[in-house]
């Protein structure tokens, strides 16, 4: 295992300025995900004891997943989602959004996962820019979200684009704040707090929006790529940013978005063994807790350099010096 020297400052004068210089996390456990027949894992959450998943290529399911040895088996419990509220996407995008579904499957294409202590689960649908709620005994409904914040968005310069929308999401354990992560081309993060059976934007819904390339890992010849989010998670009082092409998780303020901390996972994503034929990241699901980090795959049912095909979970350990540590 190689460690870098851990960058513990932002760079100075430069909104949104990230560490530059990132701490290797540790690899623990790597597991496959079997009886996942729709593959294309996109979130996962702990929910209680259960760690969870979700498809983006089914719309009634999630999947919660057993440790058997070095497996993770996939036991579905299916829901029924209510039709789905009226989209304030553009008209051009619903219609793509729309074909792409007719032709992959997962209509709604849930893109993220988070829970609360109460045991509701939480899902974004990238095509609807909408969440459900999946409670504990199966029943669903979607929040009452404002209309403001896809236009505040798209405002911003996110969600313009097909198949870069909504990506992640993140709920606080009492299920009163919800943060959501839009992809690339512009990313950035919005939040929202709960009113009773609605929710609502305190203050301005965007809390950060860039755009911009950086470089992919030098593993994978350090071209340029646009900045994404593939995955949100809060933990601590603190967003975890998961980003796919650079191979990392960034630790967020709540207030304004801004990196205050950054790990690489990009040793071990890219060894050999692991590495794919695409050079592009595939790492899309995150959770995180006291003892380390959970990542999810969705590698498209594309082969790795070892031949395995299906989805694959990494658990992480945390930091040396844990999430919370001072920048």
């Amino acid at each position: 295992m190689r460690h870098h020297l851990l960058a513990l400052g932002l760079l100075a004068g430069v909104a949104n300025a990230e560490p530059v210089q990132l701490e290797e996390l540790q690899l623990q456990r790597e597991f496959p995900v079997t009886q996942m027949p729709s593959g294309h894992l996109s979130g996962l959450a702990m929910c209680g004891e259960a760690l969870w998943a979700v498809s983006d290529r089914d719309d009634d399911r999630l999947y919660q997943l057993h440790q058997e040895d070095d497996l993770l088996r996939a036991e579905a419990e299916t829901f029924v989602a209510p039709e789905p509220p009226e989209s304030t996407l553009p008209w051009g995008l619903r219609m793509r959004n729309w074909a792409a579904g007719l032709v992959r499957g997962g209509k709604l294409d849930f893109e993220g996962l988070s829970c609360d202590t109460q045991g509701n689960r939480y899902l974004i649908s990238e095509t609807r820019a909408a969440v459900l709620q999946v409670a504990s005994n199966g029943s669903t409904e979607w929040l009452n979200l404002p209309g403001a914040v896809v236009r505040q968005a798209r405002a911003s310069g996110m969600l313009l684009h097909f198949n870069q929308g909504f990506e992640g999401i993140a709920v606080d354990p009492a299920g009163e704040r919800l943060w959501l992560a839009a992809e690339q081309r512009r990313r950035g993060l919005a939040v929202l707090h709960r009113r009773g059976s609605s929710w609502r934007c305190t203050g301005g819904c965007v809390l950060t929006s860039e755009g911009g390339d950086e470089p992919s890992p030098a593993a994978l010849g350090g071209q340029m790529a646009a900045r994404d989010f593939s995955g949100l998670a809060y933990f601590g009082e603190k967003l975890f940013t998961l980003e796919r092409q650079s191979h990392r998780i960034c630790r967020r303020a709540l207030g304004d978005g801004v990196a205050e901390l950054c790990w690489s996972f990009a040793d071990e994503a890219l060894r050999e063994p692991r590495r794919y034929a695409q050079d592009y990241g595939m790492a899309e699901a995150l959770w995180i807790d006291k003892e380390g980090a959970w990542i999810g795959l969705d590698n498209g049912e594309q082969p790795r350099g070892d031949g395995e095909q299906r989805p694959i979970v990494w658990r992480f350990a945390a930091p040396r010096g844990g999430w919370s540590q001072r920048s």
